[in-house]
């Protein structure tokens, strides 16, 4: 195999500071500036940059769109207790806890929508 992981994603947003308090706020990520004006969502080893509406990147996606990714993040505590955040920071839940097949064991996932209505998927492995 010649993939070993995802090192980064880039999102696209329509309102930078709801997208940053989302992920920052109610995911817990943290807030990272790199580069000329260059801004990122950083959690474990892993990375979201973030491009805000009017910036220009040397090199892009064709058509980047607000709203068209479709995320899935492992969760580093019990679903309860993401299910908790989330609702404390007024994010409702699109579906309800169910069991989904994720890409290294069954997961237990509930899905929220991110400022941006991109869909999140929050995860844990389901026991």
């Amino acid at each position: 195999m010649i993939i070993q992981s995802i090192d980064h994603i880039v999102i696209t947003t329509r309102n930078l500071d709801k997208c940053l308090a989302f992920y920052t706020g109610a995911l817990g990520m943290t807030l990272e500036r790199f580069g000329e004006g260059r801004i990122a969502l950083r959690f474990g080893d892993q990375k979201i940059n973030v491009h805000p509406p009017g910036f220009e990147a040397g090199i892009k996606a064709r058509h980047p769109t607000p709203g068209s990714l479709d995320l899935c993040f492992l969760a580093a505590c019990p679903l309860e207790d993401v299910i908790e955040r989330l609702r404390a920071h007024g994010v409702p839940l699109e579906l309800e806890p169910s069991i989904r097949t994720g890409a290294r064991f069954a997961i237990r996932s509930v899905y929220v929508r991110d400022p941006d209505d991109n869909l999140v998927e929050i995860s844990v492995r389901a026991e």
